[in-house]
């Protein structure tokens, strides 16, 4: 990949992830705010969730079938934008419920597009993911830093201006994405669904599925949960950004990590350092240290394992399925397993409280841990390992 195209998809990937980080740890504090319920947010935080079980799908087949997906990209930013304006008039749930729902129908599907194109140039130059992909965390970062400080300052309103601002900015960036030729593959004339079928395909998807319902509850309510606690929105924003800073750490070593570790052994390794974090995260809330320690982990719980997993993707589907496969991945796994996560925690937080739902939640990486190491059949060859 060209310096300026890598810059070009860095810069796209910091803003995204910006916005990430501003929506994320935030978002639900704002509904709080507004004095919704635990109940209500799980539902509303989860249409984000919900709409990646749907929207990608549609939007892949359109970039692999018409091969223009820089044009839905674009189009996802602008409507995303049209979608949260109505925010700023939406009082109680089921106006608010219509804007989260306009507003994730595109934004949901804005990252599978751009992962599909960013690897198809990728495949054609040997370059490496986590190395643009790392920018994103970057942008997470400076995002949850600045806003926790932004909104103890300005009010929790001031987080509307600061999304729809970058929103506006992430539409004007995909000017300078640029399509690329995808290079026929023998899978071209297959199904979809003879990929699907393959054992080793499930397994991933549904290993992947169950570490995202425990994701689920953390990005709807561990904000919430600090904050019940005594920490303050600065606080927050650090302690989110203490994670994703670890995170850049794995997202740079991970061609040697690749080199030395099988994706399997990585994915296993991700998987039994989630169970250990949410269960940190559910018995030691009021220690600082341990938090800290917690949110360390998300390095494995997210980075080791988003990049393992979104590589094994690229493999299993290839050519003409590539957008494709990106969807169906965010859909069962961001889009399912999320919106489990997401609403049963908003019950469960309601009913049981924060320490037993985060308890909970380690349950289901332990499932996934178990199924990824009977399910997973996948042959490596040297040349399979990145250089």
């Amino acid at each position: 990949m060209s310096h300026s195209l890598h810059k070009n998809f860095s810069r796209f990937y910091f803003i995204y992830y910006f916005f990430v980080g501003v929506f994320v740890p935030y978002w639900g504090l704002y509904l709080q705010s507004e004095q919704f319920t635990p109940v209500e947010i799980g539902i509303l935080m989860s249409v984000f969730q919900i709409s990646r079980i749907f929207a990608p799908n549609f939007w892949g087949w359109l970039a692999d079938h018409t091969a223009k997906r820089t044009v839905w990209i674009r189009l996802n930013t602008i409507l995303g934008v049209l979608g949260f304006i109505a925010v700023f008039w939406a009082k109680g749930f089921w106006p608010m419920l219509l804007v989260m729902s306009a507003l994730s129908l595109f934004t949901s599907s804005t990252m599978p597009l751009s992962e599909s194109l960013t690897l198809a140039h990728l495949a054609n130059t040997k370059g490496h993911y986590s190395r643009i992909r790392m920018w994103g965390s970057v942008g997470f970062i400076v995002a949850s830093i600045t806003l926790g400080y932004l909104i103890d300052w300005a009010g929790i309103s001031s987080l509307l201006w600061a999304i729809l601002i970058v929103q506006i900015t992430l539409f004007l960036l995909t000017f300078s994405l640029t399509e690329v030729k995808v290079a026929p593959h023998h899978t071209d004339h297959s199904s979809v669904w003879k990929i699907l079928s393959n054992p080793a395909v499930v397994a991933l998807l549904l290993g992947c599925a169950l570490m995202l319902t425990a994701h689920g509850v953390l990005y709807n309510f561990y904000s919430i949960y600090l904050a019940e606690h005594g920490y303050s929105k600065g606080m927050i924003g650090w302690l989110w950004s203490v994670g994703v800073i670890c995170e850049i750490g794995v997202f740079m070593l991970m061609p040697a990590m690749m080199r030395r570790f099988s994706l399997k052994k990585i994915i296993l390794i991700s998987l039994a350092l989630a169970v250990l974090r949410f269960s940190i995260i559910g018995l030691a809330v009021d220690y600082l240290i341990l938090i800290l320690i917690a949110q360390s982990l998300h390095a494995a719980t997210f980075g080791s394992f988003h990049a393992a997993t979104v590589e094994l993707i690229a493999r299993f589907f290839n050519g003409r399925h590539q957008a494709k496969g990106h969807a169906i991945y965010n859909s069962v796994t961001y889009g399912l397993g999320g919106a489990i996560g997401g609403i049963a925690g908003g019950y469960a937080l309601q009913g049981l409280g924060g320490k037993l739902t985060f308890l909970l939640a380690a349950v289901f990486p332990l499932i996934g841990f178990v199924v990824i190491a009977l399910g997973l059949t996948i042959t490596e060859s040297k040349s399979d390992r990145h250089d």
